[in-house]
């Protein structure tokens, strides 16, 4: 308990004195972790879509990887990732290996099958008739699909929530495609992992606080956007 008090006691400290490398942390963890959010609603969010919206051969399949990836484990995505990124992988030739770039797509492969998955059971969850009455009524197929998604977008920012709570507080993956280089891609779970390395709970504690009340004040914002009432 005594190094669980003085962990929120130094939390407090760095965020109120603005200790630099905290703070560069911080910025480096929102970065990484909201773009690899904002990659996973490109690409999750029309996957889970056209799943919702079509049939066709081979979809069972499909799906099934879908729901398999949203639990994918975060160190087999950052195996995956680190084998293509090798200097003698693929895509070694790009030099992503170990920067916030490579950081950014193994989040991303690790949300998007979280996000394709939910905007998948959000877009089914909706009245057939819905559709049926969009297109009565003269709607091209790119408008009964932004009509569909409006309807869906509480569910769809709960999507947003799941796959940005995902990746913030993954370490696996990133350790393994970022390294934990020290002003380049060291974020907060990496340098917990570090702290508790080397015997520095306090610290580590302290990083988890700041991870956990970044992490809170984020969702917060979303979930005003999601309970906001419609206006009558």
């Amino acid at each position: 308990m005594d190094d669980l008090w003085r962990g929120l006691t130094e939390a407090v400290r760095l965020l109120a004195t603005g200790d630099r490398d905290v703070w560069a942390i911080v910025l480096l963890s929102l970065r990484v972790s909201l773009s690899a959010t904002v990659v996973s609603l490109l690409v999750g969010v029309p996957i889970g879509t056209a799943l919702a919206l079509t049939r066709f051969p081979g979809r069972p399949l499909i799906v099934g990887l879908i729901h398999t990836g949203m639990g994918l484990p975060p160190v087999t995505a950052g195996l995956l990732i680190s084998l293509l990124l090798w200097r003698n992988g693929p895509l070694g030739a790009l030099r992503l290996l170990y920067t916030p770039t490579a950081m950014i797509v193994a989040q991303a492969a690790i949300a998007t099958p979280i996000v394709a998955g939910l905007t998948l059971a959000a877009v089914q969850a909706l009245d057939p008739r819905l559709r049926l009455q969009l297109l009565a009524l003269g709607a091209s197929p790119a408008q009964t699909v932004w009509w569909l998604l409006r309807e869906a977008r509480l569910p769809l920012l709960a999507a947003v929530m799941a796959g940005f709570g995902a990746v913030i507080s993954e370490v696996g993956a990133a350790i393994m495609v970022g390294g934990n280089i020290k002003g380049e891609t060291r974020v907060l779970t990496t340098a917990t992992v570090l702290e508790v390395g080397r015997g520095n709970f306090e610290v580590a504690v302290a990083l988890s606080v700041v991870l956990l009340t970044l992490t809170y004040s984020v969702n917060l914002a979303l979930t005003v956007i999601q309970q906001r009432r419609r206006p009558s």
